[in-house]
């Protein structure tokens, strides 16, 4: 019996310093394999006598009940400790705040383009919004400019498909043309001689002022640190009985000192020449203090709506007279935050981006 008890206790010391499965295993054929020392002991039991088988056998099957016990408990220890160590490496800290999925925000242009209408609303301005996609009579035509001007060239518009040879379509190159679309649609409310543009008929009843901006994108072939092919524009349009370029001063005046937030900014009207207004002058601001103090920075063109373009809005341009001006957010918002490459605006780099949020 007392060799045994040594079996016994050397397999308990062989389960315990095995520290995996495969240790184990290799103890365990030791004691219990083909050649292990418990399947010797069976073996030998054939020289005995059958006295000697029973009580032998007896002690023997005791014995490798004991090591089977021990190998079990052994297999069951390492599988906890494996069991642990991986709950310990996908362990979660609750103590640790949520993760959270990041918040955005607006894109600095938009910023200035709800800022641009936010303002001009205050004014009583209306808001229009129309196709990109536009045809050449309201691009260009209704807007007085000439077959022979460069605009028209393939080498600044984008034509697209659609229309035909003589009334293609194109990406529209300004917001202009929402202007004679809402002043047409305007004048269809107060008369039924309005007539889109057709040269006779022109309204000369009264009716209500049209007092309207065109922001959104326009399209030209044009790409470099301060121009993209793809750009914002706000055009605005005030035609009455009695509006005249003083109110266009005021109401620019306005607008700047209330954009960038600066009572002392000067503006300066400079003689300038646009197809769709007569007479025609180029907006500059001058900043009393800051940076940019004391340059002269080109923000907007703008004059008196031309007499033409009055008629092509289905008006009698004896009655009526009014002001238009282009400006356009992309140089506002640079000019606002203090940007020097237009391309940083549309290049998606979300720590550029989010500076402005």
């Amino acid at each position: 019996m007392n060799d045994l008890n040594a079996i016994v206790e050397s397999a308990q010391v062989a389960f315990a310093q095995a520290v995996t499965p495969a240790d184990l295993e290799n103890a365990k054929a030791l004691f219990l394999g083909k050649s292990g020392r418990i399947t010797e002991l069976m073996k030998g039991m054939a020289a005995l006598s059958v006295d000697e088988k029973k009580s032998r056998g007896a002690a023997i099957n005791l014995a490798k009940q004991a090591i089977e016990a021990a190998l079990t408990a052994r297999r069951q220890a390492l599988a906890d400790a494996e069991l642990q160590a991986q709950l310990r490496a996908e362990a979660l800290d609750v103590t640790l705040p949520g993760r959270q999925r990041g918040q955005g925000g607006l894109h600095p242009v938009s910023l200035t383009m709800e800022r641009i209408e936010a303002i001009f609303g205050s004014m009583g301005f209306d808001v229009a919004q129309g196709p990109e996609i536009e045809s050449d009579w309201f691009n260009f035509t209704a807007l007085n400019t000439p077959e022979d001007h460069p605009a028209r060239s393939m080498h600044d518009t984008f034509y697209v498909e659609g229309g035909s040879e003589t009334a293609p379509n194109l990406l529209r190159t300004h917001t202009s043309p929402m202007q004679i679309r809402y002043a047409v649609q305007h004048v269809k409310k107060y008369s039924s001689k309005a007539n889109g543009g057709e040269g006779h008929g022109l309204f000369s009843g009264d009716m209500p002022e049209i007092r309207v901006i065109a922001p959104g994108r326009t399209y030209r072939v044009d790409s470099d640190a301060t121009h993209s092919p793809m750009f914002h524009q706000c055009e605005g349009l005030w035609v009455g009985e009695n509006v005249s370029f003083k109110d266009l001063k005021f109401v620019f005046t306005d607008f700047c000192r209330t954009f960038f937030e600066s009572d002392d900014l000067v503006l300066r009207f400079r003689p300038s020449f646009f197809p769709f207004t007569e007479p025609s002058a180029e907006i500059d601001i001058q900043f009393q203090s800051g940076p940019l103090a004391g340059r002269w920075l080109e923000v907007a063109g703008s004059g008196q709506v031309h007499p033409n373009v009055i008629r092509n809005m289905g008006l009698d341009p004896e009655k009526y007279i009014g002001f238009a001006f282009g400006m356009g957010p992309d140089r506002l918002t640079m000019l606002r935050y203090g940007v020097n490459d237009l391309r940083l605006f549309f290049d998606g780099d979300v720590r550029f981006l989010s500076q402005f949020q």
